[in-house]
């Protein structure tokens, strides 16, 4: 008899808590949380230091390592050491590389480093602090699905 009086009342509290109230406040959106530490740091011929933080899902390190493949800082330092190819002169630049494969099948794969390179992101969501920069938020291989990196280039 004990354990069904204690089945009845889980019933009951499970149902009252899916239930919910009319009163209820919905949470208010927070980004996911940002790491701020950096993970890579270069330069570019003009001057920026740009530093890689780890990020989340949304930007910087963990978003591009999964999503598209790029794995390596020497990676991003590459199109980072040279010019700006794009720059919309309120802080978002493009840097563009190229990784080779040669041998019997040469092949080759266009990809870009994008950097914020602001204190806040356009959407004001992230701050990298006083001082700081955001850095680089994503980086992608051009023409893949998904514009994910192929295993072959070992970024």
């Amino acid at each position: 008899m004990k354990k069904i009086t204690t089945l009845a009342a889980a019933t009951v509290f499970s149902a009252s808590l899916m239930a919910g109230t009319a009163d209820a406040v919905p949470m208010p959106v927070v980004p996911h949380p940002w790491d701020k530490r950096a993970k890579c740091q270069s330069d570019d011929p003009e001057g920026r230091h740009i530093v890689t933080r780890y990020g989340n899902s949304e930007l910087g390190w963990h978003h591009f390592t999964g999503r598209h493949n790029i794995k390596k800082c020497s990676s991003l330092d590459a199109a980072l050491r040279g010019r700006v190819d794009r720059d919309d002169h309120h802080g978002h630049l493009e840097y563009d590389g190229v990784v080779i494969e040669t041998g019997p099948r040469p092949r080759q794969v266009k990809f870009t480093v994008v950097v914020q390179y602001t204190r806040k992101t356009t959407d004001g969501n992230y701050d990298a602090g006083r001082g700081q920069k955001i850095g680089v938020i994503t980086a992608y291989c051009h023409n893949q699905p998904g514009n994910k990196c192929p295993a072959w280039a070992k970024m």
